[in-house]
Order: structure tokens, then C-alpha cells, then sequence
């Protein structure tokens, strides 16, 4: 099994799993809502939400000595694909070239009426 990364940075997990799991060269990241860490509400409107969201992979990243240079692939569920254009907006000026694999699902429905959620696999090897 790996080992467990947990930072108050970003916010708990809604349920029996790990903000983060670290095996061999790899980090597993669970999904992030927007949900700010120090209020524990979840940020209003796809932009805040979004940029929540990255700001919680960051402090996840931060804690297991990683960055986004480090992620291989995202996955993105969006609760509406018209909120496509935004995200990525936002998601591309987080990250540089060569990007990471991506994919985004729409999705019914995503916990506490979130809008967006990302989960990232992360390759820490050099």
C-alpha cells in the first residue's frame, strides 16, 4: 500500500479516502471540489469554484514535494459542458508545455452541488 498525503491546505475528504496516495513514483490524487479549506464552503460560480479547485491540487502537491509540472493526466467531470471555455480558461493558465493528458466528462451530478471536481495522477520520478 502507499503512503497517505494530508495537508489542512485543501479540504477533507468527504468520505473514507485520502486526499492523496504516494506509491512508488506516482501520486494519486482524489478528486477536488471547490471547496475553500478554511471555510469549508464551497466557492460560488464555476470561476471560483475552478480556481478553488486548482488551488486545492496545489496544496496537495505542495505537501507531497510535487507541482503541476509533475501531473501526467487530470480528469475533469463538469456538472455542464457549457462550462468548458471557463475551465479551460482557467485549468491552462495553472500549467505550462508540454500539458498533461487530459480528459473531461460531463457529469449529472458532483457532491455538495459542486460544478467541477479534478483528480490528478502525479510522476514524481526524475
Amino acid at each position: 500500500m502507499g503512503k497517505a498525503i494530508h495537508t489542512n491546505h485543501a479540504p477533507n475528504a468527504l468520505g473514507p479516502y485520502s486526499q492523496a496516495i504516494q506509491a512508488g513514483d506516482f501520486i494519486y490524487i482524489s478528486g477536488q471540489i471547490g471547496i475553500n479549506p478554511e471555510t469549508g464552503a464551497i466557492e460560488e460560480g464555476i470561476e471560483k469554484q475552478t480556481k478553488q479547485v486548482m488551488a486545492n491540487l496545489k496544496a496537495i502537491l505542495t505537501e507531497a514535494d510535487a507541482d503541476f509540472a509533475n501531473v501526467v493526466k487530470f480528469t475533469i467531470y463538469v456538472a455542464s459542458i457549457d462550462d468548458f471555455a471557463t475551465v479551460n480558461e482557467i485549468y491552462g493558465s495553472y500549467l505550462s508545455e508540454p500539458y498533461p493528458a487530459r480528459a473531461t466528462i460531463e457529469v449529472s451530478g458532483l457532491p455538495k452541488g459542486a460544478r467541477i471536481e479534478m483528480d490528478a495522477i502525479v510522476y514524481t520520478a526524475n
